[in-house]
Formats: C-alpha cells, sequence, structure tokens
C-alpha cells in the first residue's frame, strides 16, 4: 500500500508531502489545478520517462519519493530480496531530475536503473488513466484485458515459451535453408574433388617415399658405377686395396706389440679399422647385387610423381600436403551430408514445436473461454448498474491454428449490445462514447478485483458520466476500497462523496510565482468541496444539503 509521496520542485508543485491511509481516496480540485499532479509524479518512481522540464522554474532539481508497506505484497517482497534491495517490510522508490536532464533512480537507497523501478512498480501500483476506455477499441487491449482477470499467468507463461522455441527453430532451419544454394553447389565441387584424390588414392608419407625412390633409380647409373669403384678400392682391385693394405699393417703392428708392448692399441685400431673396411665392403655388395634399374617401374613412379604435383598446384597446396588436404575435404563433404540430415532434423523439429505451441495455445484458448462467459456475466451486471439496464456484453474467443503469437492463437473481441431488438456487434459499431466509458469502467473495476496490486489509481476514469450513473460508479470504486487502496481523481461529486478521506488540490500565484497544494479535507471541509462541486462558485443551503446528503450516503 502507498503510504507517503513527497514531491519537490516538480513542474508547479514546490513541496508536498501526503499520507496516504487504506480505503478509498477522492482527489478533487478545480479544472488546471493539477488534480493528475501527483499521478504524474508518483509515475516519475515508477520510472515513467522525465526530462528536464519536469523541473520546477528556478529549482536545479526534481526529487519524488514514494513509500510502500508491502505486507500483503509477496510478489514485491520476492523481486527485493532476489534483487538484494529488500528492507524491513518497506519500499521506498526515489527519483531526481536535475534541470539539465539527467536523471537518478533508488530503491531503498540503493541506487538502481530505471527498468528496476518499472520492474517493482508492476507489483505495487496499477494505473487507470481517463482515456482507458479508448483502449477497448484495440483488440490486443481486450486480450489483455481478459488474460489480467483470468489470471492464468503459467498457461501464458507455457505459451510465450513454446512460441519463443518455436520461433528459434523456425529461424535456424531458416538459415539453413537459405544457405542451402551455396552447400549444393560447393558439395558438388567437392564430390569432384574427393572422387579424384580417392582415384589418386595418395597415402600418408608416400609423396616423400616416391621421391627418393624416384632420385634412386633416376640416378641408377651412377649409383652402380660408383658403388663398383668403391668396391674396388675397398677390397677387390687387384692392384691395391685397402683391405690388403690394412692386413699388411696388422700383421707389422702385431711385429710391433712383439717388441714393444706398448704398441698394442694400434694394433687393435687397426684392427677395428679392417673390420669396418670389410663390413663395409660387404654391406655395399649386398646394396650393389640388389640394385636394379627398372624401367617400367621407373615410368610408373614418375607419372605418380607428376600426378602427385599436379594435383598439388591445382589444390593449391604443397604436394607433401596432398594427402592431408585431402582428408579436410572429405571431412567437409562429409558435413556438408550432414548438413542434409540437419535440414531434415530442423524440419522435423518445427513440425513437433508448432505442435507442442498449438497444444499450449489451446488450453490457453479453453482457460480464456471459460473466463469470458464469466466475465460477460459480470460485466453485463455492471453495465446494468451504469444505467443500461437493457445492454449486454458478450467475449468472442476465436481459435485460429494459422495465427501463432507470443499471446496464443485466439482473436478476442468485445462485443456487445444496448438496446432490445439489436445484434451484439464490435465496440466500435455500437457503444457511444458515453456508453464506452461506462463499459470501459465496469471492466476495470471488475478486473482490478483479481490482480493482486495493493494501490489502484483512477484517473478521471468517470468522464461522460453524470447523474445517478455517477453514484454507482462512486459505490463501485467505493467497494473495491474495503480491499484494495483506491486513489480517484474525479470532477464528480456523486464519485467524490464514496471516498472514505477526500483531498482537495489548489492552484494559486504570489509574487509572479504558481504552486499547486494538496490537503487532506476534514468531514465540514469535504461538505464544502462537494457543495462547490454540485453548484460550481455559489454555493447555497441547497447545494449544501446536497452535500451533506451525499457524504452520508
Amino acid at each position: 500500500m502507498l503510504c507517503q509521496l513527497s514531491i519537490n520542485n516538480f513542474a508547479i508543485v514546490r513541496f508536498l508531502e501526503l499520507d496516504f491511509r487504506p480505503g478509498m481516496t477522492s482527489i478533487t480540485g478545480e479544472t488546471g489545478a493539477g488534480k493528475s499532479i501527483a499521478i504524474d509524479a508518483l509515475g516519475l518512481c515508477l520510472g515513467n520517462r522525465a526530462d528536464a522540464a519536469a523541473v520546477r522554474p528556478g529549482a536545479s532539481k526534481t526529487e519524488v519519493s514514494a513509500r510502500f508497506t508491502l505486507e500483503d505484497v509477496p510478489l514485491a517482497k520476492r523481486w527485493l530480496e532476489d534483487n538484494d534491495l529488500e528492507l524491513d517490510d518497506e519500499c521506498i522508490l526515489r527519483r531526481t531530475i536535475t534541470s539539465d536532464g539527467r536523471s537518478r533512480a533508488y530503491i531503498n537507497g540503493n541506487p538502481v536503473p530505471l527498468s528496476q523501478l518499472k520492474a517493482v512498480g508492476q507489483f505495487l501500483i496499477g494505473i487507470h488513466g481517463q482515456h482507458a476506455h479508448h483502449a477497448l477499441l484495440k483488440s490486443e487491449h481486450q486480450l489483455n484485458l481478459l488474460d489480467s482477470y483470468a489470471n492464468h499467468k503459467l498457461l501464458s507463461d507455457a505459451v510465450l515459451a513454446a512460441y519463443q522455441r518455436c520461433r528459434q527453430v523456425e529461424a535456424e532451419l531458416e538459415s539453413l535453408q537459405q544457405s542451402q544454394q551455396e552447400r549444393i553447389a560447393r558439395k558438388q565441387l567437392l564430390q569432384y574433388q574427393v572422387e579424384e584424390l580417392d582415384e589418386f588414392n595418395l597415402q600418408a608419407g608416400e609423396f616423400e617415399e616416391i621421391e627418393v625412390e624416384h632420385k634412386r633409380l633416376a640416378n641408377g647409373t651412377a649409383l652402380i658405377e660408383d658403388c663398383q669403384h668403391t668396391l674396388a678400392l675397398l677390397s677387390e682391385s687387384d692392384e691395391g686395396n685397402i683391405e690388403s693394405l690394412l692386413n699388411k699393417a696388422v700383421s707389422l703392428a702385431a711385429t710391433l706389440e712383439g717388441l714393444d708392448p706398448t704398441l698394442a692399441p694400434i694394433g687393435n685400431m687397426l684392427n677395428e679399422a679392417l673390420i669396418q673396411v670389410q663390413e663395409s665392403s660387404s654391406e655395399l655388395g649386398r646394396y650393389l647385387s640388389n640394385l636394379e634399374l627398372d624401367p617400367e617401374h621407373f615410368a610408373f613412379l614418375e607419372e605418380r610423381l607428376s600426378k602427385a604435383m599436379t594435383l598439388a598446384r591445382k589444390h593449391h597446396v604443397g604436394a607433401d600436403k596432398l594427402h592431408e588436404h585431402h582428408r579436410a575435404l572429405a571431412d567437409e563433404l562429409r558435413t556438408l551430408d550432414s548438413d542434409e540430415e540437419q535440414l531434415e532434423e530442423l524440419a522435423a523439429q518445427v513440425v513437433a514445436s508448432r505442435e507442442a505451441y498449438l497444444q499450449q495455445a489451446q488450453k490457453l484458448s479453453q482457460s480464456r473461454s471459460r473466463y469470458a462467459k464469466e466475465l460477460d456475466k459480470l460485466v453485463t451486471q455492471s453495465i446494468h448498474e451504469l444505467n443500461m439496464p437493457k445492454g449486454k456484453f458478450s467475449i468472442e474467443v476465436n481459435f485460429n491454428p494459422e495465427l501463432m503469437g507470443p499471446n496464443g492463437s485466439d482473436i478476442v473481441e468485445f462485443l456487445v449490445t444496448t438496446n432490445p431488438g439489436q445484434p451484439l456487434a464490435g465496440l466500435a459499431k455500437v457503444a457511444s462514447g458515453g456508453e464506452l466509458s461506462r463499459i470501459g469502467l465496469g471492466i476495470q473495476v471488475i478486473t482490478a478485483r483479481k490482480v493482486a496490486t495493493p494501490t489502484l489509481i483512477f484517473d478521471e476514469v468517470d468522464v461522460g458520466i453524470s447523474g445517478p450513473t455517477a453514484a454507482v460508479v462512486g459505490r463501485m470504486l467505493r467497494t473495491l476500497g474495503e480491499s484494495t487502496q483506491v486513489l480517484c481523481v474525479t470532477h464528480l461529486p456523486q464519485v467524490a462523496g464514496n471516498g472514505h478521506q477526500h483531498m482537495l488540490v489548489n492552484k494559486h500565484s504570489k509574487a509572479g510565482q504558481t504552486e499547486t497544494t494538496m490537503q487532506a479535507l476534514d468531514k465540514e471541509q469535504r461538505v464544502q468541496e462537494l457543495a462547490r462541486l454540485l453548484g460550481g462558485d455559489t454555493i447555497t443551503s441547497n447545494t449544501l444539503a446536497n452535500a451533506r446528503e451525499l457524504l452520508a450516503g
């Protein structure tokens, strides 16, 4: 509940500190006095946009704060706890706006963005403006009013989640489909390239092996000649070779060792050298005996080497990287193949997500239809009380599976007939301005009873209403005030007289400055104000008597 509102230097208000009580509070004042000024200031605390024009001329800044009690507002309590902004059982919203347009917001003394003021404000106050009945002509607003009355938030949230899931899958499918032509062209190229490389089938490390073998065969004659010459030098030349010379050296070393044992190491080294030469000669001989000059194999190697070089140039890679490149292209081709599978899978997911959405939307539609019948009766009863005794109100809920949106698949239309014999038709076709105002007020009061907002503000919602109807409106708002705090800005004495308390707005000028004030009225002051509303500037004994009668009623 709103307990206190403090306003400093806002528009034509210099300073106001207003204390509010439970029940219905009537707010009246002369035309142009600024009856809605407190509501406008409160809107700043709820995160409404404002600029430097909100600052009272001559002041450096505007400051507005609103204090709420939270005993019966569990949603607001939970929100404050979740955001580490709790303060016992109170919530203080404060907003400052400087003359250069800078704005700051606070919750329980903590600086916060405007979005958080708006977030917590929805749990604290509901505002119904004087032009709210015009919104009744919009299908979207009619849908929102029905949902507010039904209060089936879990169903609405389920529909929204199903809709978001459906849109996500559809977007993924659309994105994949848009690139499908590119993928098809790429896939065709990859299939040709991979088939060509598959046919060549170059193995890992094969190119290096081919290079080595090709070089050996290309130099086969030179290898044979050089091997033969080396063998001759090592062991096969009759004119002298290294092995025979080393044998002689080993014999001489043995003789020397007999003469001087200290020369034994030299003999050992010569023996080792002789063994190394013999092994080298033997190994070289085996190599020479296995060395074959195969022209056909050489041609095969040369052709494969040439093909590898050609493919490497074609794919702009080194020949030694061709095998790796082949594997990469094959992997990409498999990925594209899996994309086709993903397309089929996403298409199936789209169908499934739409079916899931429609299931949730049908549940929501059934709930709307059920509560629409309930609301039909209540609004019809209300407009009977509001001087439309033959009127009938009906809500038509049509489920359209082709219409998929975040709020479901329903088309909701408010229908009314105001005269006997007339068929039900849309509000815009049947209701006059005054009738629309009364219907809208009845719906607002009825739906307000179902919404768990502790404070409701009605800002001149009784425009276009007068006489006995105004008295009914006053009683409706007073009844609502028994369970919910109601602030009602009005110009009708029949409505104002039903308030549990009454505040008067005055505007006066002094020394070239205009200032608006607001004060709580006692019983006699209320009689005077109601008499003014009844009779204008001239207050007579009759108007005073009528005012006392209104207040007593």
